[in-house]
């Protein structure tokens, strides 16, 4: 009965970690698709991006319920308790990765039939590619409960904020430089803006694989660029 016991909890345990891989993979793929449909004017790919949204907080209530349930049924203690509020905390981020994504997409939509400098665009799909790989590496690290490439991702977040304070430099001036500029380049601020959350996202899933597997917070203070442009998040 013992062995049993044990061998459902862990089965539960692992349920939790296969939802959590296919939340990053769902945000993966909307954070990809809403990149591309920002660089071809595709808003057919933008509506599926924002239609997929809702598999992905239906996912999210699923984590949060089956782990709830798991805490009551069976009280774990240790790693596996912080193995539980881990999935919680990750589905959380991965369920914002999702909305952040959503908002590029409803931007997509927004902006359908002008035609931003591709050189502009270009920099927000940079900036995409960046948010990506580091979601797509910590999800890995999360899998393979790995701490050393957690840490990595954590301590690159910087670069993703230079890259964004360097884009608003940029679409600022467009804007100056002739008034007409002024409804696209917005629009590609919130996008920007956006895309830099998703890095931010993806660090605060590195702290939570680093307490997961030591059961301790990173203490140290998060690396930012001394010359961070911090505009306000507005989802559209």
């Amino acid at each position: 009965m013992t062995d049993h016991i044990v061998k459902s909890f862990d089965q539960e345990l692992m349920e939790l970690g296969r939802k959590i891989a296919e939340m990053g993979g769902i945000a993966e793929t909307m954070l990809s698709d809403a990149t591309l449909a920002l660089e071809k004017g595709d808003t057919d790919l933008a509506q599926e991006v924002i239609a997929t949204d809702p598999r992905l907080d239906a996912l999210e209530r699923e984590i949060e319920d089956k782990a709830i349930l798991v805490i009551a049924r069976r009280q774990p203690m240790a790693v596996d308790l912080r193995a539980v509020i881990s999935s919680i905390r990750i589905a959380s981020d991965l369920e914002r990765i999702g909305d952040l994504a959503k908002n590029v997409a409803k931007r997509v939509v927004a902006i359908e039939g002008q035609f931003p400098p591709q050189k502009i665009v270009g920099g927000v799909s940079h900036m995409s590619e960046l948010a990506l790989d580091r979601l797509k590496r910590v999800i890995d690290a999360y899998t393979q409960r790995d701490v050393p490439a957690a840490k990595d991702v954590w301590a690159h977040d910087e670069e993703i904020d230079q890259l964004h304070n360097s884009l608003f430099r940029e679409l600022l001036t467009y804007m100056m430089e002739d008034p007409r500029n002024i409804g696209f380049c917005a629009h590609l601020l919130f996008c920007a803006k956006n895309i830099e959350r998703v890095g931010d996202h993806a660090t605060n899933i590195a702290e939570t694989i680093h307490y997961l597997v030591t059961g301790e917070t990173i203490t140290s203070e998060r690396p930012r660029s001394s010359t961070a442009v911090r505009i306000a998040d507005v989802n559209g």
